[in-house]
């Protein structure tokens, strides 16, 4: 019997799941242009932490880094007291059960990996929004699932059995309100569909307050019901990968079971700052001001640019708009220094917009907005 391969030739094992390339990755050229402007880049392309981590966090970090043992999965039950109460002090959040929160290597990792871990099927279906954070649908696509993208107030299809809500939404800072939350949950539940709340921007409300899928105007009990916090936004932690995941006590349970097997462990020094994140509501309310801070010299300046600002209630971005496409404001933006990204990586529906973070020093976003005004 012949072999198709040569002599000497390396297995390629098997195929992965075809994934789409890392979007901004694609922003390289307009990259290269801002960084050419003279006064420097302002890079509003991701919504990464410019500010210290708060010094608390950074004690409760060092406290701990004697500790030569594995650190347990499900973190410490300090830890998980510790969201319980944060959950209800800063978002009226009640019933939640301490050990059915779940701490996570940042947020990211448990969008991407969820459908897998819930045991999502090749022919299910992922709902996601149609304007979504990209790793909802590499996480679809990596459990072989179907994604259907669903406008807003659209239900889920037959055949969903993971339906994505994001309130405060990345990237058009949209909030649903508890009415509409309760509608999604309703419609997943007929469907026997699981949901999972991504909450990550839920303390950062400008024009109305964000509500947790928790609580209890959207949901008397958890069933079927997760959500997902991360400390990136909130705390400045993005550097540390900490978030956790709380609801439904069962699906926390079978997720914590998989994540031992697969040995998907917060360190146990995060784990530390993570607990004294939680504790502590003051650094979230400082860190809250300077965003507002930034966004209120941000968004005049835009909108006296020609731009229009949508959504925007909440979040770390606004969604903005020339009405042109998406790219030739992004090279637009690019001329003058500054960098975002395009509608597009978000789904097709973004087409003319683009996300423009506020994630920059107070300097560099002063820079931005003098230079929309020359």
């Amino acid at each position: 019997m012949s072999s198709a391969a040569g002599p000497g030739a390396v297995p390629s094992g098997p195929r992965g799941p075809q994934l789409p390339d890392f979007p901004w990755d694609s922003l390289a050229q307009q990259t290269d242009r801002a960084k050419a402007h003279p006064d420097g880049i302002v890079d509003l392309s991701v919504g990464t932490p410019v500010d210290p981590v708060p010094e608390n966090l950074r004690r409760a970090l060092s406290a701990v880094a004697d500790r030569p043992g594995y650190p347990a999965t499900h973190g410490t039950p300090e830890l998980r007291a510790a969201a319980v109460s944060a959950l209800q002090r800063r978002f009226g959040v009640t019933g939640v059960e301490p050990d059915a929160v779940l701490p996570t290597i940042g947020s990211k990792e448990l969008v991407a990996w969820l459908p897998t871990l819930l045991g999502v099927r090749p022919g299910d279906v992922v709902a996601i929004p149609e304007l979504a954070y990209p790793t909802y649908e590499v996480g679809a696509r990596i459990a072989g699932a179907e994604v259907v993208r669903l406008a807003p107030g659209e239900l889920p299809p037959a055949g969903t059995a993971l339906l994505w809500l994001n309130s405060p939404s990345n990237p058009t800072g949209r909030v649903l309100d508890a009415s509409q939350l309760a509608d999604a949950v309703r419609a997943a539940r007929e469907l026997g569909a699981v949901v999972a709340s991504d909450e990550c921007y839920l303390a950062l409300g400008w024009d109305t307050e964000p509500v947790s899928v928790l609580h209890p105007s959207v949901c008397s009990d958890f069933r079927g019901v997760l959500a997902v916090h991360s400390l990136s936004k909130s705390s400045n932690l993005a550097g540390y990968r900490a978030g956790f995941v709380t609801g439904d006590p069962e699906l926390v349970r079978r997720l914590l079971e998989l994540r031992k097997h697969a040995g998907m462990i917060v360190p146990r020094p995060v784990q530390e700052a993570i607990t004294a994140a939680l504790d502590d509501d003051t650094h979230v309310s400082a860190q809250r001001a300077r965003y507002a801070e930034r966004r209120e010299v941000l968004r005049p300046a835009l909108e006296a640019a020609g731009f229009r600002i949508e959504h925007s209630q909440a979040g770390l971005y606004l969604w903005a708009t020339r009405g042109d496409d998406a790219w030739q404001t992004v090279d637009w933006l690019a001329e003058r220094g500054i960098l975002v990204a395009p509608g597009t990586f978000y789904g097709p529906a973004g087409e003319r917009h683009v996300r423009i973070a506020l994630t920059a020093t107070d300097e560099r976003i002063a820079a931005a907005a003098k230079r929309l005004g020359e």
